[in-house]
């Protein structure tokens, strides 16, 4: 049974649904929300995983303090750690004066933490620190400095499976998962679809000042099995736009099949796993790194067999012609010296491949140089040798 807690929590927030899983991620965000855990909110995309971080700030002691939402996915790369963590004067091109990051402006307060699955390696390190001892360094400075900041995170990514494939750290993902709520899709909520279409349409009404539209039977049918991929955005949007293009304010089955695309969409099976071996490339810069890195590892191979035969080492076999048979003979090779044909654009061109192939599987394997020698398939004295002479150690 509802409680009066949960039901004032829905009022307040705009919560639609009578779920049993949408009431019970509500209940655990208020049993949390007192306390300092950190919460991870998983869900698929457009359930509402926003509104479940302002009820825990808003009903935690720290409801006076800042409160700060941050996209991970929406920031660039080369500028996130400075975003969260600040930077000083003159730390980086552009860095034309001290700015203070999330964490030190939110002292006190709560950091939302979306899409955290997006955050790249360096800056997960940067965040466990933050979690683990209250300490992070601006970007160019080497002083320590302490921030009481509580961390809820949301993602629609399996975070377990990033981990098995070393995009996410674990030790962060077990600190984030301090206590993880679940936000339904809404495929299984079924009983709450018709709730929201008609929230939806009479919003969407009031809006437009125009009647709002209703479903009949057949449609109302429709609606409650389609299986609605994007969730609730994608309900709302479906509703505002018959809302606005319709004239008939009573929508039929076969009116509202026109909006529902997808509807049809064959369900085909899928590769579940992958063998532990196979490499995961999760971006096209990353296919052509390989390649070229491999193309520079056949033409070390191939200058190397081309010296051995010009400086004598291999001897190759040439025909003799005989009356009755054909025999071989061998014949040394001219070691007159031969000239490069390699240019140093070339030659610099491959070195930065590898310098940026190895830089990547040092970062990807969190500095452990048995595992990054084993993905280059190179051996641990070549890439500690290489890491000397690019400068990487």
């Amino acid at each position: 049974m509802m409680t009066e807690g949960i039901q004032q929590i829905k009022q307040r927030f705009g919560i639609i649904g009578n779920s049993p899983a949408l009431n019970r991620a509500i209940d655990v965000a208020l049993q949390v929300a007192p306390t300092d855990l950190s919460v991870l909110i998983t869900g698929e995309s457009g359930v509402g995983k926003e509104n479940f971080p302002q009820i825990i700030h808003q009903n935690s002691p720290r409801k006076h303090g800042q409160y700060i939402a941050v996209n991970c996915g929406a920031i660039p790369e080369g500028t996130i750690d400075s975003e969260l963590f600040g930077h000083e004067k003159g730390s980086f091109t552009g860095a034309l004066a001290d700015r203070k990051g999330y964490f030190e402006v939110a002292d006190g307060g709560t950091i939302f933490l979306d899409e955290v699955g997006e955050l790249p390696t360096p800056t997960q390190a940067r965040l466990l620190r933050v979690l683990e001892s209250g300490e992070f360094i601006k970007v160019g400075s080497s002083k320590v400095q302490k921030t009481d900041v509580r961390i809820v995170a949301a993602t629609n990514v399996n975070l377990a499976e990033a981990v098995a494939q070393h995009r996410f750290r674990e030790d962060l993902y077990y600190r984030l998962n301090t206590v993880p709520i679940v936000i339904p899709p809404l495929r299984d909520r079924p009983e709450d679809i018709l709730l929201l279409f008609r929230k939806f349409a009479s919003d969407c009404a009031e809006k437009y000042r125009m009647p709002a539209i209703q479903l009949e039977e057949n449609a109302r049918r429709l609606l409650v099995s389609y299986r609605w991929p994007g969730n609730v955005r994608e309900l709302k949007n479906v509703t505002e736009r018959i809302s606005v293009i319709e004239r008939d304010r009573t929508i039929t089955a076969d009116e509202l099949r026109q909006y529902l695309p997808s509807l049809d969409m064959q369900k085909l099976p899928v590769l579940a796993h992958q063998k532990e071996d196979q490499k995961l490339f999760h971006t096209e810069r990353e296919i052509l790194y390989q390649v070229l890195f491999d193309m520079k590892k056949d033409v070390n191979e191939l200058k190397k067999l081309v010296h051995d035969i010009m400086g004598g080492n291999i001897q190759m076999a040439m025909p003799v012609e005989q009356p009755d048979a054909t025999t071989y003979t061998t014949h040394p090779i001219d070691t007159a010296p031969i000239q490069e044909v390699e240019t140093v654009d070339e030659l610099l061109a491959l070195d930065d491949v590898e310098k940026e192939m190895i830089r990547r599987a040092l970062e990807k394997h969190n500095g452990r140089r048995k595992n990054a020698a084993a993905e280059l398939k190179i051996s641990e004295r070549t890439l500690y040798r290489k890491i000397k002479e690019y400068g990487l150690d």
